[in-house]
This record gives structure tokens, C-alpha cells and sequence, in this order.
């Protein structure tokens, strides 16, 4: 049995992929997403990397996207990538499609519909996101991670089953952010695409940053900015600061279990994934929602945090070195005292993946 798999937050599909590899030797999966991030962009995407390491044949979509400027190359992407998704489909002959979200699902699943192939959609976000709303027309059942999401879709056939999270974050498997001295660490991570902005505030305000913390930094891998080379830079002149610098392009599954668990403080975008693995882990943070989401979807989803007492938001306008020098000094210094912090949960079942599987080959 072919399932194609899309959508825009491949690391929920991770988990779930897992288990149809393992436990059902007959499912055949092929994957639709992006190789790339950006246009210009030459280095393939985190997504695309995972994704074929696993030995999942890997098509390219050419989505468009609607913006809140209009654009004609991306406006006229959308009927070519209905049209490539159509023509895809009809090649692969796949029984069921399995979507998670992102404008590259959209086109899949609409030509998935005008095919008579059944979708299945996952909601990652607290607030649904366009692209997900747009698909909830065309799929033949819905499931979402927060309770809080079920009124965005019709409710005979919608169901909760919560976020796949990475079994990883909770092993620690290696000793590689190794340092001599007593001071904190602060893990700062911009997201599989990486964020220019949130990386070049941090490279201006390293020097002071090392001088009370140890830095743990994911900035992805962007060839348009290359802020990994220009974070290598900034360093090399402080290197002999108090706190050590650990710079990568990705953290990978060998090594995020470690990040998180010597992190007193993570800094980072309040993307679906992010927060879920914050909120499962009780960590402590610093969210910069990305301000140009679907319906804000990146500070309702922070929201959820600093109302519970986990999180403090730091908006990305008005954002400076000073600031975030300041936010995570006064964030380190509650720590020290123990916040109080709420419960936060999807109220789901314990194994979303598993769950995400059983709907799946029901469908």
C-alpha cells in the first residue's frame, strides 16, 4: 500500500513514519515537500535531508503561497503545483495521503480529492493555520493536538489525538557541550530554516552573552545570509571568554537530548513543535514568535507558555542585542528562584504517533 506523506512540519511525520516502517512492512511511503527553503537558497532543507536518509523516494513541490503582498511568481506557482501534484498522483497511485500542514499540502490534497484519493490532515498549531484550513475542505478526516483547535474544523470529522514529539529530546546520548566552568547554559534555536534576524542579535551581543552564560546555538543552514561562517566569526575574537560557544548548523537527534537538558534557558520562535517539546519538558523560555505567521499563530502559540508561567515573550519588532542580553539575565535569575509553573497539555493520549497511524488506516 503506497501513503504519500506532505506538509510543511516534517518532524511530526518523523515518529509516525517510524512505526509504518517498523510494524507494516506493506505500507510503501513516498514523501512531497521541499528541498528548499528560500528561493536562491542552494542547501537542501532539514526536511529533505531526514526524509531521504530514511530511504523515502523525495518529490519537490513548486507551491505557491499566498502573502500579504502579492507576488505573480508565487501566485502563478499555485495552479503549476496543482497541476504537478495531479500529474504526481496519478503516476504513484497512492490509496491514502497523509498531510501535515504547510502551503505545500494544500495543492496535494485538492488534487488528492479531484483523484478520489482519501487525506488525512494533522493540526499542529494551537490556532489553525490557512493552509490547513483550506485542506480541512477536501480531506476526509482531520486530527489536531490541542483541544483548543477542534473549533476551526467540522466536528464529525475531527478528532484529538495531540503532537508526535522526537523520542530523542528526552535521551541523553552525548557529552559534546563540555565545559570547565560553573556557569549556565542557554540553548538558542532559530528552526530548521534558521532566522537571520534572531541570529545576527545574538552575534552582535555574544561577547556579553559569554561573559555569564555558556551558548548552545542552532542557526540553520541558509546560503543566502550564511550566518553560520559570520557566528564563527563574531566568535573567534572571544573565544577566551568566561562561557563557552557551541555553534551548529542543526541539532541533530544525537545531540538535542544533551541541548535540552543542560539548557537552563532556551531561547527560540514559538513554532507548534518547539513549544510542544518545551511544554513536555518543562523548560523554561524565551519565545520570539515569528510576527508575519497565519493568524498569529506563533504568539498564540508562545501565549499558551507565558500564561503558564514557562515562557516570557520577547517580540521580534523592537528586538535588539540589549534586550535579549537583559530578558535572558532577568529569565536566569527566576529560574534560580523556581517559577511557578502550570500544566500545560493537549489533554491527548499519551502516543499521538500511534494514534496518527490507527486514523490513518482507518481512513
Amino acid at each position: 500500500m503506497k501513503i504519500v506523506i506532505t506538509g510543511g512540519h516534517h518532524t511530526s511525520a518523523l515518529p509516525v513514519i517510524k512505526i509504518l516502517q517498523t510494524d507494516y512492512s506493506d505500507v510503501e511511503i513516498v514523501w512531497f515537500g521541499h528541498k528548499y527553503s528560500a528561493a536562491g537558497d542552494k542547501n537542501p532543507t532539514l526536511e529533505y535531508r531526514e526524509i531521504t536518509a530514511l530511504g523515502i523516494p523525495f518529490y519537490h513541490i513548486h507551491a505557491g503561497k499566498f502573502y500579504k503582498t502579492y507576488n505573480l511568481v508565487r501566485l502563478a506557482k499555485i495552479p503549476f503545483s496543482l497541476a504537478q501534484c495531479f500529474f504526481l498522483l496519478i503516476k504513484i497511485k497512492p490509496r491514502l495521503i497523509l498531510s501535515f500542514g504547510g502551503y505545500v499540502s494544500v495543492p496535494v490534497v485538492i488534487a488528492g480529492y479531484l483523484l478520489r484519493i482519501r487525506s488525512v490532515i494533522h493540526e499542529q498549531t494551537v490556532v489553525a493555520g490557512w493552509a490547513n484550513r483550506v485542506a480541512a475542505k477536501f480531506a476526509g478526516k482531520i486530527l489536531v493536538s490541542w483541544e483548543r483547535s477542534k473549533k476551526y474544523f467540522p466536528a464529525h470529522k475531527t478528532t484529538l489525538v495531540g503532537l508526535p514529539l522526537r523520542q530523542a529530546i528526552y535521551e541523553v546520548r552525548t557529552n559534546n557541550f563540555v565545559v570547565d566552568n560553573n556557569l549556565p547554559y542557554v540553548y538558542v534555536t532559530t528552526g530548521k530554516i534558521g532566522s537571520h534576524i534572531m541570529n545576527s542579535v545574538v552575534g552582535e551581543c555574544l561577547a556579553d552573552l559569554l561573559a555569564f552564560t555558556n551558548v548552545v546555538h542552532q542557526c540553520g543552514d541558509n546560503s543566502v545570509f550564511n550566518d553560520f561562517d559570520y557566528l564563527t566569526h563574531v566568535y573567534a575574537p572571544v573565544s577566551d571568554s568566561a562561557g563557552k560557544f557551541f555553534l551548529r548548523k542543526f541539532v541533530f537527534a544525537d545531540e538535542i537530548g544533551e541541548a535540552f537538558a543542560k539548557a537552563s534557558v532556551v531561547v527560540s520562535r514559538s513554532g507548534a513543535h518547539i513549544t510542544a517539546e518545551l511544554v513536555a519538558l518543562a523548560k523554561p523560555c524565551i519565545l520570539i514568535p515569528i510576527p508575519w505567521t497565519s493568524h498569529n499563530e506563533q504568539y498564540e502559540n508562545a501565549l499558551v507558555l507565558q500564561d503558564a508561567g514557562l515562557g516570557k515573550i520577547l517580540p521580534e519588532q523592537g528586538l535588539t542585542p540589549k534586550k535579549l542580553v537583559e530578558a535572558i539575565k532577568q529569565f536566569l535569575d527566576l529560574v534560580k528562584t523556581g517559577p511557578p509553573v502550570q500544566a500545560v497539555s493537549s489533554k491527548a493520549a499519551p502516543d499521538p504517533a500511534r494514534l496518527i497511524v490507527k486514523e490513518l488506516l482507518l481512513a
